[in-house]
């Protein structure tokens, strides 16, 4: 198997990366008794010597249930009947979650509440109150 480019800078190696080919299920009449077409890429994201702890951080995140307790990427294509055409989408499938692990997002920034918005708050409070002073019958 070929390196797998994920951008100029960074491609995984051959050797972190394994697939078999498996049975798709669903129609197909036959053919899906006879075919293995469907792929199971898995990659080895805890022995990834190529990405750094943060990236594999983010990558463990994004992958949600597709990552096995043995700490591999679990990605599974059937989107057609052509084994190839399953690995070149299984292949892709891993390069974009990838590269959503590569950036780093930003810190967010905690916002003041306007003085406006706290002076009009309180002034509906008052008026609200005042309402329901105006509403009350006295004895």
């Amino acid at each position: 198997m070929d390196p797998l480019p994920i951008n100029p800078q960074l491609s995984l190696p051959p050797d972190e990366i394994s697939f078999r080919a498996v049975r798709a299920g669903g129609p197909g009449g036959q053919n899906v008794n006879k075919v293995s077409s469907k792929v199971e890429l898995a990659f080895a994201l805890e022995e990834s010597a190529v990405l750094s702890d943060d990236v594999k951080t983010r990558l463990r995140t994004l992958a949600g249930s597709r990552l096995t307790h043995d700490g591999r990427l679990l990605i599974v294509s059937q989107l057609t009947r052509d084994q190839h055409k399953n690995l070149a989408d299984a292949r892709e499938k891993l390069r974009a979650l990838v590269l959503q692990a590569l950036e780093v997002p930003l810190p967010r920034k905690a916002t003041k509440v306007p003085k406006g918005v706290r002076r009009r708050r309180v002034a509906d409070k008052r008026k609200a109150a005042a309402r329901r002073d105006a509403r009350r019958v006295e004895s």
